[in-house]
């Protein structure tokens, strides 16, 4: 891993046999992005006192009645399979993870804002309001982050392992 990223490649440097399409491993790094990356920007901003959103969160969401974080790390796992097609078209070096970022924080952003907000009878884009927009970007992106690192992390074979360590 730290001749990966010391030599600035970062992840989009793999071998091009490594970057192709992985649904499975797009949806455990989109769904353990969320469990990790994105609950710890909301712990972060919820002490901050920029959000009254709370992190890791057990209260039942509708309509399965799940815990509300498994039912985001179900989506994270969707949003996964998304960036694990797109991943492969991200620039290499630092603007890997410069893509990685802006695609959480900007395409799950918007589709909460304009799709999922208004299915569930809340305002569009969160109401306009700047910290709860600001929370939404920062979340999302955080989980951009650390669902492509973790993406990165799988490897298609021993040698990749072995290099990555």
């Amino acid at each position: 891993m730290a001749d990966t990223l010391r030599d600035g490649t970062g992840a989009a440097g793999r071998d091009p046999a490594s970057r192709r399409f992985r649904p499975l491993a797009g949806f455990v790094a989109g769904f353990i992005g969320v469990l990790v990356f994105h609950q710890l920007m909301l712990a972060v901003l919820n002490l901050a006192g920029l959000t009254a959103g709370q992190p890791w969160a057990l209260r039942p969401a509708p309509p399965l009645g799940i815990p509300a974080v498994l039912s985001a790390a179900f989506w994270g796992g969707l949003w996964g399979i998304a960036l694990a097609a797109a991943e492969r078209f991200f620039p290499r070096g630092a603007g890997y993870w410069l893509a990685a970022f802006l695609f959480g924080a900007v395409l799950p952003t918007l589709v909460a804002w304009f799709v999922v907000f208004p299915l569930k009878g809340m305002p569009a884009g969160n109401g306009w309001q700047p910290a709860g927009m600001l929370t939404g970007v920062l979340v999302n992106g955080a989980w951009g982050l650390g669902t492509a690192f973790i993406l990165s992390r799988f490897s298609t074979g021993r040698r990749n392992l072995t290099k990555a360590v």
